[in-house]
């Protein structure tokens, strides 16, 4: 069922790629895109037949000048006052998207929270610990990394925060 590899996959992204290094045991999922989805994260539960509240969107947000990564179910959205609190900022806003595709290396709707060009703090909403394993974008539109959420959370020096909302 999960897959652990030590050698790089065929087609990885640099998100793969970084759990396969780390030694993470993972799965990946990939599904059929439709460009006109209206909800990428929505798209991704569905397609795999996975609960949104185990499906995490990342989000790319500034809090007081600084590029922070939140990690949050597709099941709701991204509270940006807990975020800035989380990070001990005083505002956060949604990050310019040109800004968030060049800072990662992804594009929206494929930005992972792992295997990042320039490595973002990273906020992981706190309710991914309910569950025994979460997805997350593995670095590409129709494609998700299944993996547990304390291995991301310790891959990407995450902090822990209710920074998610119904």
């Amino acid at each position: 069922m999960a897959k652990k590899s030590r050698k790089q996959q065929p087609g990885g992204t640099p998100a793969t790629v970084a759990l396969t290094t780390a030694g993470t045991v993972f799965t990946v999922h990939s599904y059929d895109h439709d460009p006109a989805s209206p909800s990428y994260g929505e798209e991704a539960a569905e397609a795999l037949g996975v609960s949104a509240d185990r499906v995490f969107k990342t989000l790319v947000a500034d809090v007081d000048g600084e590029l922070v990564v939140a990690v949050v179910p597709v099941a709701g959205s991204l509270d940006l006052k807990a975020l800035a609190s989380a990070v001990g900022g005083k505002r956060a806003a949604m990050a310019d998207p040109a800004a968030a595709e060049r800072t990662t290396g992804y594009v929206r709707g494929g930005i992972s929270p792992l295997g990042q060009r320039k490595r973002l703090r990273t906020v992981l909403d706190a309710s991914a610990g309910a569950h025994p394993t979460i997805c997350v974008s593995a670095g590409r539109r129709g494609l998700e990394v299944e993996l547990a959420a304390s291995d991301l959370a310790a891959l990407t020096d995450a902090t822990l925060a209710p920074i998610g909302r119904a």
